[in-house]
């Protein structure tokens, strides 16, 4: 009785708003969140950017991503573009 196992490992995953797409296959996407803060206690807000590698060229500015973490592609891009969740009014537009 052999069964087979697949590799089902799990890449962490994010969503945020694309804030600039002026490189090629490249995108700048701030990922929002709030904290605890260690000493008082209260919920702050933070944020992250991340560089976020688009082979298609399908994110504008302004778009609601999902982002997925993938092997370096450059010196600062280890994340990919898995899907756009929804469109933004972005700049210019």
């Amino acid at each position: 009785m052999t069964e087979t196992t697949q590799n089902t490992s799990v890449r962490p995953r994010r969503v945020g708003v694309v804030e600039s797409d002026v490189r090629d296959k490249s995108r700048k996407v701030v990922v929002a969140f709030k904290a605890k803060h260690p000493k008082y206690g209260k919920y702050v807000r933070r944020r992250s950017t991340l560089q976020v590698h688009d082979e298609a060229n399908e994110s504008r500015v302004g778009d609601t991503v999902e982002v997925e973490e993938c092997p370096p592609v450059s010196k600062t891009k280890h994340w990919r573009l898995v899907r756009v969740i929804s469109r933004g009014v972005g700049e210019g537009a």
